[in-house]
């Protein structure tokens, strides 16, 4: 990537692993393949690809037919920002800003139909309302996701924020103090959510919203792959809900 002579005959030459087949795939490939309405090449870094197969921020990538590179190596996270683009197509990752994911038309008609339907989502105005009450400064923001299918919550960087692997090795080599306030993102068709929103509408100070939103947030950084801060508390919390659902 520091070759800027030879980087656009290096790009083309270059191939990479994607949410396309298990083979490899060429960026001239990956562009000839882009949706109608779809701007950016994405991608999704982390150190195993089965694991990120199954990342929560690929689902609506996924639902939608939209293709992901799929990046294992650390040095991605370096030359990814500083290359920015191929073909005139930013590179963006699924893990940070906005996914954008209503402007790209699916294969699925009934996938797009999907998009513009409401009745399955939930008000979770309320619910974020509270949510942030409860995580206060340990998130930036809390927000509905688009990216989101059947998982009920996921991390994501902010849009001018670093990509989320990206922060952790900068931390990894004390490049950073400490990891950013990241943003929870909840998926306002998935049944706990729902549930909790019917909560917070009716009593917004109810108890159980306290813990659910701490139990969310160890929910998140788990299916990241990070250390919870508290892994004790964690438990507690866990073992009072599992108490309440089997009525002990």
């Amino acid at each position: 990537y520091e070759d800027q002579t030879n980087r656009d005959r290096i790009l083309k030459l270059a191939r990479f692993r994607s949410t396309h087949g298990d083979g490899w795939t060429t960026l001239a490939d990956y562009v000839e393949r882009m949706k109608e309405g779809q701007k950016a090449i994405y991608y999704i870094s982390g150190e195993d690809i089965d694991a990120l197969k199954r990342s929560p921020q690929l689902e609506g990538f996924a639902a939608k037919g939209i293709e992901v590179l799929l990046l294992t190596d650390p040095v991605d996270e370096f030359w990814m920002p500083s290359v920015g683009q191929f073909d005139g197509k930013d590179f963006k990752s699924v893990t940070r800003g906005g996914a954008d994911l209503n402007d790209i038309k699916s294969d699925d008609k009934d996938a797009d139909k999907d998009d513009k339907k409401d009745e399955d989502a939930s008000d979770a105005s309320a619910l974020i309302a509270a949510i942030k009450v409860a995580l206060g400064d340990g998130i930036k923001d809390v927000r509905e996701s688009d990216r989101l299918t059947s998982s009920a919550c996921c991390l994501i960087a902010d849009e001018m924020g670093m990509d989320l692997r990206m922060e952790r090795l900068m931390k990894q080599h004390n490049r950073v103090d400490e990891v950013s306030p990241r943003i929870l993102e909840i998926n306002p068709k998935h049944s706990l959510i729902k549930k909790l929103s019917d909560i917070a509408t009716k009593d917004a100070k109810a108890p159980i919203l306290n813990d659910a939103a701490l139990l969310l947030l160890d929910q998140a950084r788990i299916l990241e792959g990070e250390a919870l801060p508290d892994p004790v508390s964690f438990a507690r919390r866990l073992d009072l809900v599992m108490e309440k659902g089997l009525g002990a």
